[in-house]
């Protein structure tokens, strides 16, 4: 039997809509705007869609909608479906319709655009003509918006059950404070009205909305358009520099913008941090251009194969998989880790340890190196006896009988307190840092001392630099 599926949208044509409709064994409509349409032009046999905003339901309820779907294919040979939604296909349950049912010969009948005004049109002009069109539906279940901030988003609410709360967070850890949006009201007669709001004020409505329109952030908060900014850097007519550079001169630039933004954390400087974090991405990006024009790999790869890397290795969060806390999240780690080097083709004899880079500052690389090894149960199971390795490395510095084999428990004694640092929780490339940079501070303000008191350092004696140390402790420096 041949299936054929009608996607309306609201005030098509009342004539060819009536006639499909008496055609058909099977009526769905999404939205009460859809709902008086078919009222209005006298039909009233039609079954409304109420899908949730919660994630998980509103996939099960649309489950269950189009397995009544199938029945009605089957039996009668086609449906219809009326929405709100424009275009069509940005619709939930019409692209969900278009996937399930493949085979089906599919009619899509225009209706109104519900953002077809001025209002609407203003704002898709002032994006640069970028427009992203949603299902609110789309926003279910996120933690970050599904979409590029430089462009407009138009997101069609026809369900009424919409958490604006969260959606108020949603968009204010993205947009600045104050960002106004617009938002296509429903009132009580049935009018529909155009009102202004700000991110923060969504929290507050509780009435329904068809439409919500987000203008755009500036052009350049975009990914896409920074990568552009690189590529016309990189270009023919670009910067002698930028079209100089190859992977190998970029690696310098790579570690020093890397432990620039090391610093800042360590001075809990966020503006700092924000801008060194921009540079880093400058690293990346230049990178990534110079593999594109290489034809080694590009932007779009590297956010694939992170993004299918980090839902394969976290089966707890995205899958049915089941882990004890943090250590078992690890273990389970490393061995998804094998099952993907086993996919590679990869060398079954590579060690657990042969990924940390040794290009890794010593100290970082040590509690790496313990960190993989604890992954698999190579780890005391209490921190007593890790304190007394710490000892008993002191004490074979102190015996060592010449200064070649000194050198070599030094290491043994560094390695051990790195575990203990390791067992007590706390990263010891950044507690030293941190310790560096007390030290600094403190010699730094002997420094000034000497300078006030006129007497040069090489001058002073232990005791009164120890005196001015001192003093810097007591001023918290």
């Amino acid at each position: 039997m041949k299936k054929s599926i009608w996607v309306i949208g609201i005030y098509s044509q009342k004539a060819e809509t009536f006639e499909t409709l008496s055609c058909t064994g099977l009526v769905f409509t999404r939205g009460n705007l859809a709902a008086r349409w078919l009222e209005e032009i006298g039909w009233k046999n039609f079954s409304p869609l109420l899908l949730p905003q919660d994630q998980p339901s509103a996939a099960e309820y649309m489950e269950e909608k189009l397995d009544e779907a199938k029945a009605a294919l089957e039996s009668k040979g086609s449906l219809v479906y009326v929405t709100q939604a424009m275009p069509l296909g940005a619709d939930a349950f019409a692209a969900q319709l278009c996937k399930t049912f493949p085979e089906a010969e599919f009619h899509w009948n225009n209706g109104q655009d519900l953002a077809a005004n001025v209002q609407t049109q203003k704002i898709f002009n002032g994006s640069n003509g970028a427009i992203t069109i949603l299902d609110g539906l789309k926003m279910a279940g996120k933690y970050h918006i599904p979409f590029d901030p430089s462009q407009a988003a138009l997101l069609y609410y026809p369900d009424a059950a919409v958490e604006f709360g969260r959606l108020s967070k949603l968009l204010a850890d993205v947009y600045p404070h104050g960002h106004e949006v617009s938002l296509l009201f429903e009132r009580a007669d049935a009018q529909l009205t155009w009102n202004t709001s700000t991110i923060e004020e969504l929290a507050l409505i509780h009435t329904p909305v068809a439409v919500l329109l987000v203008p755009p952030r500036a052009e350049d908060a975009s990914l896409v358009s920074f990568e552009d900014l690189i590529a016309h850097l990189r270009a023919p007519e670009g910067c002698p520099w930028d079209k100089k550079q190859t992977h190998d001169s970029l690696r310098s630039y790579l570690l020093e913008e890397t432990y620039e933004a090391l610093d800042a954390l360590d001075q809990k400087d966020m503006e700092g941090l924000k801008e060194e974090l921009g540079d880093i991405l400058l690293q990346i990006t230049l990178n990534a251009q110079i593999a594109t024009e290489a034809h080694e790999f590009n932007m779009a790869e590297v956010l694939e194969g992170i993004n299918r890397k980090l839902v394969f290795r976290h089966p707890h969060v995205f899958g049915e998989a089941s882990v004890d806390g943090v250590s078992g999240v690890l273990q389970n780690w490393e061995k998804l880790k094998e099952k993907e080097r086993a996919a590679k083709g990869q060398d079954a004899e590579k060690g657990l340890l042969d990924g940390i880079p040794q290009s890794f500052p010593a100290l970082a690389q040590a509690q790496a190196i313990q960190d993989r090894a604890a992954r698999v149960g190579f780890d005391w199971n209490e921190i007593e006896p890790v304190i007394a390795k710490v000892f008993e490395e002191f004490d074979e510095v102190k015996t060592a009988p010449n200064e070649e084999e000194r050198a070599k428990e030094l290491g043994d004694l560094l390695f051990a307190v790195v575990n203990l640092v390791r067992w007590y929780k706390v990263d010891a490339e950044a507690a030293l840092r941190g310790t560096n940079l007390k030290f600094r501070r403190r010699f730094s303000h002997i420094e000034q001392r000497s300078r006030e008191t006129g007497k040069p350092l090489q001058e002073m004696t232990l005791d009164e630099m120890d005196a001015f140390w001192n003093e810097a402790k007591k001023l918290g420096m």
